[in-house]
């Protein structure tokens, strides 16, 4: 099992930024990749950025690309997500999840975090 850890959240105004961290409970590198999603009122939730574990290969969705960014601190087991120029269009809970890719099947393993809520307000 893997915990995971999200702090960060607050209200900024338009045009502010906000970084968002992520602990894990076990190093970065036991894992496939992580990633934040968020998730508005009323909306599913959404990939936002993902980072590969091992590779630092990093994907960002079109709302947040050139604004977000996701990194890794592999000797503190924490992902970082930088958000800057956000909008009120940001506004979401920010969830942490971490994949696992395992055994002979190949199987897949999700992880989440209990959120961190991110307000873009004047």
């Amino acid at each position: 099992q893997v915990q995971l850890v999200e702090s960060g959240g607050g209200l900024v105004q338009p045009g502010g930024s906000l970084r968002l961290s992520c602990v894990t409970s076990i190093k970065i590198t036991s894992l496939n990749a992580v990633g934040w999603y968020r998730q508005a009122p009323g909306k599913e939730r959404e990939l936002v950025a993902s980072i590969g574990s091992i590779s630092g290969v990093t994907g960002y969705s079109d709302p947040v690309k050139g604004r977000f960014t996701i990194s890794r601190d592999n000797a503190k087991n924490t992902v970082y997500l930088q958000m800057n120029s956000l909008k009120p269009e940001d506004t979401a809970v920010y969830y942490c999840n971490a994949r696992q890719i395992r055994g002979w099947s190949q199987a897949t393993y999700d992880y989440w975090g209990q959120g961190t809520r991110v307000t873009v307000s004047s």
